[in-house]
């Protein structure tokens, strides 16, 4: 009878994770590297560390009696780009940090903890320490805790220099202190506080001036002397949160706008009522050397501008007239920049906005 023998097949290597592109041992060391970090933002309610299937939060340990609790969610969107090409990885946490807790303070909440996602295709440990280490750094700024996180290698969804990064906040408001209050009225003055610069927003318009214009991240920054364009355009998001918090708990905060994507145009409207407008005045603040040198390389409108970028303003606060100095003293107290920008009049329909004083080829 013929032999159904066949001679043995080689026997396959064994793969590993690792082989495929995910190095556990990495994600642990991780782990390890940014425990120091987060306990440096532990505050009055925090339970537990990092390494729970959960974080838990007391709130009656932070001082809260009847809270409701307010959430936000965001990135820092593709000025990711430029940390990633220049290599400077220690300034985007701080952008991602800012970008939530700013969108809570804005309805009187107070941050009290922060959890990140940072997705990659291959772990590298010190870039992934710098990204967390200016997460903590805004969680240390804003008064809230980085309890948690998550981090994801994904080789094929990720190119290996590349990674993105989302964040989650919450916060809690006693229930009768929630923002904006219901007494806005028209003659309420507008209170613009200075930004540090693009913040998170616009980016895409931003690579695609500096490629029209032949500049790389490299090059020096004729608006910054001293300065690349990179570095300059790292500049972290400013974060409001504890000069903002002060204001409301004196009873003179009545509203405040996170101007972020959709400029004034698309952020101060919604913090009004219908039936009110805000009359803001072009000329009140100093429009930033950056805007004006994006609007001419280029050739983008003021109207456009406006609705893109921040042009100058991080935050707007709506306060009673007969309490506005004392509002700009205690914000320029807390260390902001304040420019009484405008007011609030009445209108017909939903919430606008209205800028005065817009001269022609502004910003300039």
């Amino acid at each position: 009878m013929a032999s159904d023998t066949h001679s043995s097949d080689p026997t396959p290597s064994q793969l590993t994770y690792r082989e495929a592109g995910v190095d556990i041992d990495a994600g642990d060391a991780l782990v390890e590297a940014i425990k120091p970090l987060a306990r440096a933002t532990n505050r009055r309610g925090t339970m537990g560390g990092l390494g729970g299937f959960g974080a838990l939060f007391d709130l009656k340990a932070a001082g809260f009696t009847d809270p409701v609790l307010v959430s936000s969610t965001d990135g820092v969107g593709t000025k990711l780009r430029v940390a990633i090409e220049t290599g400077r990885h220690d300034t985007v946490g701080q952008d991602l940090v800012a970008m939530c807790v700013n969108d809570l303070v804005v309805q009187g909440a107070e941050p009290l903890f922060f959890l990140d996602y940072f997705a990659t295709g291959r772990l590298r440990v010190e870039q992934a320490r710098a990204v967390i280490s200016g997460i903590a750094e805004g969680c240390r700024i804003a008064g809230c805790a980085l309890v948690g996180g998550e981090t994801a290698e994904m080789p094929g969804m990720y190119a290996a220099e590349d990674y993105d990064l989302a964040g989650f906040a919450v916060g809690a408001a006693e229930r009768g202190a929630l923002l904006p209050r219901r007494d806005l009225a028209p003659g309420d003055v507008l209170l613009g506080l200075a930004s540090s610069g693009v913040h998170s927003n616009g980016f895409s318009l931003v690579r695609r001036i500096l490629g029209a214009a032949g500049h790389g991240f490299a090059s020096p920054a004729s608006f910054a002397p001293g300065r690349t364009v990179g570095e300059a355009l790292l500049a972290p998001t400013r974060i409001y949160v504890k000069p903002l918090l002060a204001l409301h708990r004196t009873g003179m905060l009545k509203a405040a706008a996170h101007i972020t994507g959709g400029g004034l145009p698309g952020n101060l409207p919604r913090v009004l009522p219908a039936g009110l407008e805000a009359i803001v005045d072009a000329g009140a603040w100093p429009v930033p050397a950056v805007f004006a040198w994006l609007a001419a390389a280029g050739n983008v409108a003021a109207d456009e501008m406006l609705r893109v970028f921040n042009c100058g303003l991080g935050m707007v606060c709506v306060v009673p007239a007969d309490r506005a100095e004392a509002a700009a003293t205690l914000l320029r107290g807390a260390g902001e920049t304040v420019f009484r920008i405008g007011r609030l009049a009445a209108g017909l329909g939903p919430a606008g906005l209205r800028i005065e004083n817009l001269p022609a080829g502004w910003p300039r």
